[in-house]
């Protein structure tokens, strides 16, 4: 049996009524689910945003607020240079108001971090060719060249090794010090504060337009003690002289030349490289290398020689003062003195066979003599003259305004036996007694002690900055009677029958120097005839020096040392030329020379 469905009942039945109500329910379910994850989407870009939003005024307010001075600064520094007004040094003056250096027009530039001086036409030259570290300077001019080389000095870049110095905790890469000498020694004073200039640049680097300028505080100008015309007298006059020194003071210390052979044009390490430097040395390299002369050895403070018969003055004065001998003690000179396998003999006796009989102390300054010598010394021992000789001086540095200045040698007892290994002999003493041996000093030192005796015992610190007051190093070194004998020595050791011919009546024409007849007295000639009645003896007193080193066929150092006027010193006068002969014939004429120029003026 069959079912009839009509059409009507088949559209309101399950087969399609049902079917859409399905669909529609199952649709409203999708709808509803997809609205809320369109509703999360859209609230987690809304938070992105926000948080970038967030990030991002937090990184401007860093950048212009907190880093804004920086950033700002870096833009300036893209924009602008700071440029440097080197200061001029200051200007170094002789005691008489001459310049002894000069501050001349130049530049300087940068190549491989050293500093390189040009003239005007160097400069000009570079700014042609592009350069852009092309500095205003000024460059050092030394008017005296060789002449004052060792006491003026020169300048020169600061070395790594010396920034990291605490003197020179405020200079910087490619500055220019003092290397040497009162330059080296017055750096703080004569080096100026630089200055500076802003300038705006544009893109290539070129300056357009000054923002701002500070000007540079020149150095402070100083007066030395030096008197230049007498150094360069002293400088002619050691012309012919290969190595050797000169030392001139006042009684009170103040230095008036000091001179060192060989010497060099300190303009080579200052001026521009077309220099054209005076004397044997035509660069700096040639300065530089030359090991065996040494050029740039100051050797009037730091060379050290065995200062010959000029010891004789300490050893006279360790036996008066002592009170070992007096006026009255005397020596037989019989040439030689025997001491087992050894001999000691009297230069006059070894030179030309002669004796010179007894022999007081004045007599033995005025002859040099080596056997009264030798005798005292042994006589006073080798401790007591190293005693007396400390408080003259020897064996420290004396404190001069320079750097480099040697201590040099003072030997006892003691000194041999832990330097040298071996006991001190009675053979060593005699040797000391006439400035041999182990004994070294400084031409600096040995115008020292004569400088005391001139004073009569004072010893002062020797200086070449004038505005320093004299310093007493010592004093009563010794007695009057002393210092009488020992000045008379000296006197006579100048005059007829002494040993330093060269000075023997030495005079001047000077009609200004005042007759006094002790310090200044006329001559013969001046007394006899009006031609040269503006002669004038001056009283000189002095003693030379023959200093054996080296094998037999090494010529010796020659040496003098001595003051004038006798009774009223004005100056002290050492010299020492370096394996050349004896004192008398080779140094003497030289002091001449210096004494000229003093008293001739």
């Amino acid at each position: 049996m069959r079912l009839r469905i009509s059409p009507r009942q088949t559209v309101r039945g399950h087969a399609f009524a049902d079917h859409i109500g399905f669909e529609e329910s199952r649709r409203k379910v999708h709808e509803s689910g997809g609205d809320d994850k369109r509703g999360f989407r859209d609230i987690f870009l809304i938070a992105c945003l926000f948080l970038f939003c967030i990030a991002l005024v937090f990184k401007l307010f860093f950048v212009e607020i907190v880093q804004g001075s920086s950033y700002r600064n870096l833009s300036d520094s893209n924009r602008t240079k700071t440029e440097v007004i080197h200061a001029p040094r200051g200007i170094i003056f002789d005691r008489n108001g001459v310049p002894l250096v000069y501050n001349a027009p130049g530049f300087r530039t940068s190549n491989n971090g050293k500093t390189v001086l040009l003239n005007r036409d160097e400069a000009l030259s570079q700014l042609a060719k592009g350069a852009q570290n092309i500095e205003v300077d000024s460059l050092r001019m030394y008017p005296f060249k060789e002449a004052f080389a060792h006491v003026l000095g020169y300048i020169g870049q600061i070395s790594e090794d010396e920034l990291k110095m605490p003197e020179f905790d405020s200079y910087k890469s490619g500055d220019l010090i003092g290397k040497m000498g009162i330059e080296q020694q017055y750096e703080r004073i004569l080096k100026g504060i630089d200055g500076k200039t802003l300038v705006e640049i544009d893109a290539s680097g070129k300056p357009t337009r000054k923002l701002g300028t500070s000007d540079p505080i020149p150095g402070e100008n100083i007066t030395l003690t030096l008197d230049s015309k007498l150094q360069k007298a002293a400088f002619d006059a050691m012309k012919d002289v290969k190595k050797g020194a000169v030392i001139v003071s006042t009684p009170q210390g103040e230095i008036l030349a000091m001179i060192s052979m060989p010497s060099f044009d300190p303009n080579s390490f200052t001026l521009s490289s077309n220099y054209k430097p005076e004397g044997p040395y035509q660069s700096i390299s040639q300065i530089l290398l030359d090991s065996d002369n040494q050029p740039l050895l100051n050797r009037a403070i730091s060379g050290t020689y065995p200062p010959g018969s000029t010891f004789k003055l300490i050893n006279a004065a360790a036996g008066l003062t002592n009170h070992i001998i007096d006026e009255n003690y005397q020596v037989e000179d019989n040439g030689v003195i025997t001491l087992g396998a050894f001999s000691f003999s009297n230069w006059y006796f070894s030179q030309y066979g002669k004796t010179e009989g007894s022999v007081d102390v004045v007599k033995a300054i005025k002859r040099s003599n080596d056997i009264f010598f030798y005798t005292l010394a042994g006589k006073v021992g080798v401790d007591t003259i190293s005693k007396t000789a400390q408080k003259f001086g020897l064996g420290q540095q004396l404190g001069i305004d320079l750097a480099g200045e040697a201590h040099g040698v003072l030997p006892t007892q003691e000194w041999k036996q832990k330097n040298i290994g071996e006991p001190w002999y009675l053979g060593d003493t005699y040797h000391y007694g006439i400035g041999q041996g182990y004994l070294l000093t400084t031409p600096l030192q040995v115008n020292g002690w004569t400088q005391a005796i001139a004073n009569g015992g004072i010893l002062y610190q020797p200086h070449l900055l004038k505005s320093l007051k004299p310093k007493v190093l010592g004093e009563n070194l010794l007695d009057s009677h002393s210092f009488d004998l020992i000045r008379q020595g000296m006197m006579e050791a100048c005059d007829t029958g002494g040993v330093a011919w060269p000075i023997f009546g030495f005079q001047v024409n000077n009609p200004k120097l005042q007759i006094d007849g002790r310090n200044i007295t006329e001559t013969a000639q001046s007394t006899s005839s009006a031609q040269f009645s503006n002669q004038r003896h001056v009283v000189v007193a002095c003693k030379t020096g023959t200093a054996q080193h080296g094998g037999e066929e090494t010529l010796p150092h020659a040496w003098i040392t001595m003051f004038a006027p006798a009774y009223n010193p004005q100056i002290v006068v050492t010299v020492l030329s370096e394996s050349s002969g004896e004192g008398s014939n080779i140094a003497a004429p030289i002091a001449k020379k210096i004494l000229e120029e003093w008293f001739g003026r």
